[in-house]
């Protein structure tokens, strides 16, 4: 389910600071023994709402991470933030995971579990009440979370695709 109203967003460079999500350790058997190398996903953001993830694999742990972020930088997307909140209640998915999120009040908090809170942080979302149903693969909470924030969309855009003024988008 594909939205058309999020906004591919180019690497600007302006700060994007990084989030480590999960490291895996992947072992390879052969006849000269074992081959270890790793797996990093990360999450970029520059907490003004624009957020990116990205996979990275290689020998080295840094290395993996630094591919990571590489990667991440070349899939950022712009979410719509009102006051620290996401404008309304969305559902998301990914491969087994499901996940959904709610705007809260002011002084809330991030109230969601550690690949969803990392993307949040990110993007710049303060206040959220936020579950993870499903599978807690990292990857796909990470992506069904994205998928989610992909899909929200604010009044102003609302009124713009209908060609209304703002506040007819409120009162019908």
């Amino acid at each position: 389910m594909a939205n058309t109203n999020a906004k591919k967003v180019r690497s600007t460079e302006t700060e994007l600071k990084d989030k480590l999500v999960a490291i895996n350790r992947v072992t390879k058997v052969t006849k000269g023994g074992r081959n270890f190398s790793f797996s990093a996903i990360v999450v970029v953001g520059d907490e003004k709402n624009i957020v990116g993830h990205g996979l990275g694999k290689a020998n080295e742990v840094t290395e993996a991470i630094t591919k990571g972020i590489d990667s991440a930088k070349k899939n950022l997307i712009s979410v719509p933030v009102i006051n620290g909140t996401i404008p309304h209640e969305q559902n998301g998915k990914f491969g087994g995971a499901r996940v959904f999120m709610r705007p809260a009040s002011h002084g809330t908090g991030v109230i969601a579990g550690g690949a969803m809170r990392a993307v949040f942080e990110s993007v710049g979302i303060t206040d959220v009440l936020a579950k993870s149903k499903g599978s807690s693969n990292p990857h796909n909470v990470v992506k069904a979370t994205l998928n989610a924030l992909e899909q929200l969309r604010d009044a102003y855009t609302i009124a713009d695709h209908r060609g209304v003024e703002l506040n007819k988008v409120f009162n019908g």
